[in-house]
């Protein structure tokens, strides 16, 4: 998740009507997460909490988890194990 592929999240996140919804977020297909990743989590979770929602996340590879836990951010997300992961 990088600066390009955000744009296209965010774009796509938008449209989603989350009012007092939980909204899961498998980052299994996610190798690597710069801060731009990071600021996109922490701006849906933002819009999430203001309308009632939550946002969890499975699937945390390595250098997206150490991002979350270098920047401690993780405690921010509940963070759920993936079931693509063990299939």
């Amino acid at each position: 998740m990088d600066l390009h592929a955000c744009t296209e999240l965010a774009e796509a996140a938008a449209i989603i009507l989350l009012g007092g919804k939980t909204l899961h977020l498998d980052l299994w297909g996610v190798p690597f997460m710069d801060s731009s990743g990071l600021n996109l989590l922490i701006q849906l979770r933002r819009r999430l909490h203001a309308e009632s929602g939550h946002l969890a996340i499975s699937g945390l590879q390595s250098q997206p988890a150490r991002l979350l836990q270098l920047t401690e951010a993780y405690g921010l997300f509940t963070v759920e194990a993936s079931t693509a992961a063990s299939s």
